[in-house]
């Protein structure tokens, strides 16, 4: 959710948009439930994540330097 609120405050989302999709989320109770949203909604949130570059975020490997970090 707390993405889907980032997507309305950088203006991705309209208002309605935002609503909808976050009552949408707010009643499925499995992931498969939330993957049944309407297209226009999922089309909504697809072209924010494009435009937020999440997508890229997901597929960026996991960076292995740890600076200065002490592990142990």
């Amino acid at each position: 959710m707390k993405i889907i609120d980032e997507m309305l405050n950088l203006d991705l989302l309209t208002h309605e948009q935002h609503v909808q999709i976050s009552a949408w989320i707010a009643r499925s109770s499995s992931p498969d439930e939330i993957l049944q949203m309407p297209a226009p909604l999922w089309q909504a949130v697809e072209r924010a994540s494009q435009t937020m570059g999440i997508n890229e975020d997901l597929l960026r490997p996991p960076s292995l330097d740890a600076g200065d970090a002490v592990l142990g």
